[in-house]
């Protein structure tokens, strides 16, 4: 794969909702240039993507990539522009709190899945799964989190524990330095100005789901 395209802009500057249809685009890619595709148009990211190709245009341009109208983009060099965005080419660590069913799977899920994005550490307050390697990541007790996080490094973390431990748990890993957080707890955090909070609220997305079923089933 060819090495990252320095980028303009850097991520924080660019719209939550883009950086999200970003990382869907490089899944794409991914699977696209791992198929033999060296070429694509925006039309063709955009029906993969469900997105219109106005819009893939608008997101590769605010990340300072342009097409040929007549060759597309060039696959593998879109995949490094994106990278270059959404990794800055380092490595980020990412702790875990909550080594329940949810936190197993999540661990699972992205063992060996993203690179640039690596689990280095999971904390739990259940003694029987502290000083355990669970999907290729130690955990540690909870009461050992500033220490764990101080000397890794690790400024991001995923919260899976339940809604009434969520916000204690989020408060002691922003005294720790994290300052991003995923959290899958049903509800929501309350945290210092600066801090980035994405909710995976499974629940609410649930019901959604839910609603429209039933509003298809009545027409």
């Amino acid at each position: 794969m060819a090495e990252p395209i320095p980028i303009r802009q850097t991520a924080h500057r660019i719209p939550v909702q883009t950086i999200g249809r970003l990382s869907l685009y490089r899944r794409l890619l991914l699977e696209l240039s791992a198929g033999g595709m060296r070429q694509i148009y925006s039309h063709q990211l955009a029906s993969a993507a469900v997105a219109t190709p106005a819009q893939v245009r608008r997101d590769l341009m605010m990340i300072g990539f342009t097409g040929s109208p007549r060759k597309g983009y060039a696959v593998d060099e879109l995949i490094a522009a994106v990278n270059g965005v959404l990794a800055q080419s380092v490595e980020t660590s990412v702790a875990l709190v909550g080594v329940g069913n949810l936190g197993r799977a999540i661990l699972a899920y992205y063992t060996n899945r993203q690179p640039w994005v690596r689990f280095v550490a999971a904390f739990d307050r259940d003694p029987d799964k502290a000083n355990r390697i669970i999907h290729g990541c130690r955990v540690y007790p909870f009461e050992q989190a500033e220490e764990v996080l101080g000397r890794e490094g690790i400024r991001a973390a995923v919260i899976a524990v339940p809604a009434a431990e969520a916000q204690r748990v989020a408060d002691r890993l922003a005294l720790a330095g994290v300052r991003s957080f995923l959290n899958f707890a049903p509800v929501r955090l309350h945290l210092p100005t600066g801090a980035f909070v994405d909710d995976m609220d499974m629940s609410t997305a649930l019901d959604r789901v839910a609603y429209y079923a039933r509003q298809q089933r009545q027409t």
